[in-house]
């Protein structure tokens, strides 16, 4: 089974998708269970062979562990997680932003994390088999201007993929972080909270999408067991940098 956070919409739900045309068998979360009913219909009619989907905030230690207790039979089975859940907040400067878009990107982005990963390892570590899959950014290497929390939790996780994998040496557990540059999904449309704004960002240019990054999570999970794929940085081929970027779509 594939758990995937975050699968809603975006990065989450066309990996969902991908690995429902692999015939793989899923257990979805987010936040709008209605968007995961419809979600799971359509992986079913993909291919996948059982979805099991629920409302659980992961920003929320309790509903995790409330969760996957009421459904150990469920998680037990788990082979990937994706943590895919994350957001940023606003584009202030540090010194005008609002402290609570700082609470929302690290509980989301770097607490969620921690508490998914935390309550699965254990089915890992008890077969003694799994992939952690860890939804980085380019973000988490290189910063800008405003960025300042959004990027220091992407470097978070970068960190933390580094150390997982050093906390399960001897393990057949396998740890990846994807780290993609622009995507064009809802990301920016909760971060600016303004919709031409959202687009704005992506005029000109020819970005990701939640596809391309869904096809590279199924590529590196795939691989033979005794491979493991640390870290993929993945840019649009217009994007150098997180502010170098060409505004000229790819022919």
């Amino acid at each position: 089974m594939i758990l995937i956070t975050g699968a809603s919409s975006g990065i989450g739900a066309a990996t969902a998708r991908a690995f429902a045309r692999e015939k793989r068998p899923l257990a979805l979360w987010a936040r709008r269970l209605e968007k995961l009913e419809a979600l799971r219909a359509e992986c079913l009619k993909l291919g996948a062979p059982a979805v099991h989907v629920a409302s659980v905030d992961v920003r929320s230690e309790r509903a995790i562990a409330d969760e996957v207790s009421a459904n150990a039979a469920v998680y037990e089975t788990a082979e990937v997680l994706v943590n895919n859940a994350g957001l940023a907040k606003g584009l202030a400067p540090l010194q005008s932003d609002d402290p609570a878009n700082w609470d929302e990107m690290i509980d989301t982005n770097l607490k969620g994390l921690l508490y998914v990963t935390h309550a699965v390892l254990p089915f890992f570590l008890k077969k003694n088999r799994g992939h952690v899959v860890n939804l980085g950014s380019v973000a988490g290497r290189w910063t800008y201007p405003r960025g300042h929390v959004y990027c220091a939790t992407k470097a978070a996780v970068r960190a933390l993929n580094e150390s997982l994998r050093l906390d399960l040496s001897g393990h057949a557990i396998r740890v990846t972080e994807i780290a993609p540059g622009m995507v064009e999904t809802d990301f920016s449309r909760v971060r600016l909270e303004d919709e031409a704004k959202a687009k704005a960002v992506y005029a000109g240019m020819t970005p990701l999408s939640g596809d391309d990054i869904a096809e590279t999570i199924v590529w590196a999970c795939g691989r033979p067991a005794h491979v493991n794929v640390q870290e993929i940085v993945i840019y649009p081929t217009v994007q150098a940098s997180p502010t170098v970027v060409s505004r000229k779509p790819i022919p």
